[in-house]
């Protein structure tokens, strides 16, 4: 247990060091890399690809966690007790603490057995900003070094010293760029104080669940990425309409994005992710039973007479979607939504 603990703060502290330095570096690296034919030629090809894509609604920056068998109340507390003043910011949208759950649990409350097997954890920390500037601004500036306890080193050191004691293994970051974004406005906004939830939480007992997110994740090669896109753009969906409905975004892996403790995405992870955000989890079946998911999920009809084809269509991702849910806590929202 001690070894596993000491192994996982220096893994910490190599992300921290990491960070402080990403700026320098990835100067550098630019400086060489920009040069010579074969950038130029991949930097064509990938701008030709860049432009079909949709445009950015939202850049959205999660971090997975996979947090040890009956330490989940004591990690929530962690979250509820820290400072931020994230609700505080400039292009502040939204915030949950995601926590993975079985669709089958019919109390909808409790950690999903499965995750504690996932490698990519059982808690999501899920935060919306409108412009990626806003999140660059942020992981630079002084609010971010405030809630992570790197106000000097002591600090950093205990913070670290009390996740390894509720994680198993280093957190892992993953970015997005937000499309096709679809968002209410609160009826009400939950209050903060200085930036952050006020919540009293005991450590021994789950935080109230505020939401329910159903997700599916789509591993779709490059070479499908604009018709996959453009697939989802052309459906039918009338999500606003639906009773309980908060948020969607569907999530592009942001496969560039470079800072503390990110590794490149390795053929396991989903490139994209539709995300959903419901009042509860009534408000999902609901809907799934509801005429508004039929239609989403039927094809579109043309003017011309449909033919059956000889052969049906190819897939666009190279294995079957994956679907995952989750309760969120410690909501916070912008006047005016996700």
């Amino acid at each position: 247990m001690k070894q596993s603990i000491l192994l996982l703060i220096a893994s910490l502290l190599t992300t921290h060091a990491f960070q402080t330095g990403i700026t320098s570096s990835r100067s550098r690296a630019t400086a060489v890399a920009s040069s010579g034919p074969l950038f130029s030629a991949v930097a064509e090809e990938e701008t030709a690809v860049k432009n079909d894509l949709l445009k950015r609604d939202r850049y959205v920056a999660t971090n997975r966690f996979t947090v040890r068998q009956g330490r989940a109340a004591k990690f929530e507390k962690r979250w509820a007790d820290r400072s931020s003043r994230l609700a505080e910011l400039d292009g502040f949208k939204y915030f949950q603490l995601m926590r993975r759950v079985a669709l089958d649990d019919e109390a909808n409350s409790g950690i999903d057995p499965l995750a504690s097997t996932n490698p990519f954890g059982n808690y999501v920390s899920f935060t919306i900003w409108n412009e990626k500037k806003d999140f660059n601004a942020w992981r630079g500036g002084e609010a971010f070094k405030e809630a992570h306890g790197g106000t000097s080193l002591f600090a950093f050191v205990t913070t670290m010293v009390k996740s390894a004691m509720v994680l198993t293994g280093a957190p892992k970051p993953a970015f997005y760029d937000g499309l096709l974004q679809q968002s209410t406005i609160p009826d009400q906004v939950p209050e903060t104080v200085n930036g952050w939830r006020s919540v009293e939480a005991d450590g021994v007992n789950l935080l109230p669940s505020e939401a329910f997110i159903a997700s599916n994740q789509f591993f779709v090669p490059s070479s499908n990425a604009v018709a996959f896109e453009n697939r989802w753009a052309n459906r039918t969906s009338k999500l606003k309409e639906c009773e309980g409905f908060i948020s969607f975004s569907m999530l592009r892996r942001d496969i560039k994005a470079k800072g503390h403790g990110v590794s490149p995405m390795g053929e396991e992870e989903p490139t994209y992710v539709s995300t959903t955000v419901w009042k509860d989890r009534q408000a999902f079946e609901n809907w799934k039973n509801g005429n508004a998911f039929k239609e989403a999920h039927a094809e579109k009809k043309g003017e011309e007479p449909k033919e059956q084809p000889q052969q049906p269509p190819a897939p666009l991702w190279s294995k079957p979607p994956v679907p995952v849910f989750y309760e969120s806590t410690l909501v916070i929202s912008s006047p005016d939504g996700a």
